[in-house]
């Protein structure tokens, strides 16, 4: 069996981090923390589950507070999480199993991170990290924001996750770093240029937003994932801007990185049928479901990988007159969500139109 340190760097996280290591303790076997300046009851709090709580001046720059937290870790593998992540119970039990069989040869291990789910406890959006490191490997974070774990070697992939379950979150941080590097004169890497972008698109610097993807883009130097995402923001500022030729474009450019995301395809399909070319979105759609989405690393939108493109087939093929074929399309949503309201309603809508009882077990 294995041995775990769990690492973790906080800051004023006393509402979220007893619930963060209640999930773990009992499973890894030391919990390292690193206080970067808390004001509050945190370091109280962690001292409950262990004595390794050490102190970090905050420079800006979270790759130095996390390498500093790995580098205090004593045992052979490494996890990190950040407060307001929890495991679930069936991911403990996964934990457990992972540390029981893992083989010593492993170098390090990814994990699914589940980032949204809908009222019904349906994922939304996840992607997958490298959570589990061997610690001799001495692998390091990169990025003073959106910093990054630099890994090779004998990877292999789990199949337990990590949720995350923000109470709140400070929306200026990211930003007020990505401007002090921009005073402090450092420069930018491809990866700064789209994470610095995305601030300016959350905190609707719009115009500012586009200059800094585009440039991003013209670096042809970023991930392939960084790349789609940054053409689809593109694409989400010319529609604010009804320039919806330019977004259109560069919803065309995000399919010039890979073979197609659902959601790209997705975006498509919403032109077509906004321009009530029902034949063209049908197309667009029925591609979003045959998708297979090669971004391992990625952030999914998972609702565009099914319950979109299934329910905007049913409302193309309703648009159109083929009303069976719809119908079939609002019983395959409903086999991801049977009690949403969306397909109970049309369920009651069809079984109007097409005089008969919807039967879902008939589709």
């Amino acid at each position: 069996m294995i041995s775990i340190s769990l690492c973790m760097i906080v800051k004023n996280e006393e509402d979220v981090i007893g619930r963060c290591l209640d999930t773990v303790r009992g499973i890894v076997d030391e919990i390292v923390i690193v206080d970067t300046g808390s004001t509050d009851r945190t370091k109280e709090i962690v001292r409950e589950y262990t004595d390794r709580v050490f102190d970090f001046e905050w420079i800006n720059d979270f790759s130095a507070a996390r390498n500093f937290a790995f580098a205090q870790a004593t045992r052979e593998y490494i996890l990190w999480m950040d407060a307001d992540d929890i495991l679930k119970p069936e991911d403990q039990e996964k934990l457990r199993i992972l540390k029981r069989s893992l083989n010593r040869n492993t170098d390090a291990v990814s994990m699914l991170y589940i980032l949204a789910t809908d009222d019904a406890g349906n994922v939304t959006g996840s992607s997958r990290r490298y959570r589990l490191v061997k610690r001799e490997k001495d692998f390091r974070w990169i990025g003073c924001v959106h910093e990054y774990l630099a890994i090779h070697g004998n990877l292999i992939d789990s199949d337990m996750a990590i949720t995350h379950a923000s109470l709140r979150h400070d929306s200026n941080r990211n930003i007020t770093i990505f401007e002090d590097m921009i005073a402090k004169g450092k420069s930018f890497s491809p990866r700064d240029m789209y994470y610095y972008a995305n601030e300016l698109f959350d905190h609707q610097k719009r115009r500012k937003a586009i200059e800094q993807y585009t440039e991003f883009i013209d670096s042809k130097q970023g991930w392939v994932e960084d790349n789609i995402r940054a053409c689809h923001r593109l694409a989400d500022l010319y529609a604010h801007f009804e320039e919806k030729g330019k977004m259109l474009d560069w919803l065309f450019q995000a399919l010039r990185y890979d073979a197609p995301r659902s959601e790209t395809c997705c975006r498509v399909g919403n032109y077509f049928f906004e321009q009530t070319n029902y034949v063209a979105a049908i197309y667009w759609y029925d591609q979003a479901i045959k998708c297979k989405d090669h971004g391992l690393l990625a952030i999914r939108t998972d609702t565009y990988t099914g319950w979109v493109p299934l329910l905007q087939l049913c409302v193309s093929y309703d648009k159109i007159g083929e009303h069976e074929k719809a119908c079939y399309y609002n019983e395959q949503a409903a086999k991801l969500r049977p009690k949403d309201p969306i397909v109970i309603g049309n369920r009651e809508y069809f079984s109007n139109v097409l005089k008969k009882e919807i039967v879902p077990s008939a589709y």
